[in-house]
């Protein structure tokens, strides 16, 4: 077993009742899920609502498959059986994980430009208006010559 399996499938002695029922009606897909929600509300009506909210939270309801969260959970991870393929996997996964880290750093010094450029033009606006507001007033204050 790879670890990636140990992760998305545990013995049912160690699951409780709750994570077998779950499991249970994973493997029977969406409808069986979709059966005990009904059956729920038609016998006991705050089991089916806590079914429903419970379906919502988990994105059971709106997911494809059931079974495709917990199958494809570590996929990227696990191993081929190819060394050379594994080898150029993970070359160009870091490589990507870098070129992600670069663009992201790169994003960042963009938005601080972009800051600092909104922020010198905000500042060069208020002096103007300012040396705009003392001229007014200057010339408000100035003796008028009456004719």
């Amino acid at each position: 077993m790879t670890p990636a399996a140990a992760y998305t499938t545990a013995s049912p002695e160690r699951m409780g009742w709750f994570s077998r029922s779950e499991a249970w009606l994973d493997s029977k897909g969406k409808g069986a899920w979709i059966a005990a929600m009904v059956l729920g509300f038609v016998f006991i009506w705050p089991v089916g609502l806590a079914l429903l909210f419970y379906m919502i939270w988990s994105k059971k309801m709106f997911s494809k498959s059931c079974k495709s969260r917990t199958r494809h959970g570590f996929h990227a991870m696990k191993s081929s059986g190819n060394s050379a393929f594994d080898a150029y996997k993970a070359d160009t996964l870091s490589r990507l994980e870098q070129e992600q880290d670069d663009f992201e750093s790169f994003l960042q010094r963009l938005r601080e430009a972009k800051d600092k450029a909104e922020f010198d033009q905000f500042m060069e606006d208020r002096a103007h208006k300012a040396d705009a507001d003392d001229a007014d007033d200057a010339d408000d204050k100035a003796p008028r010559e009456n004719a």
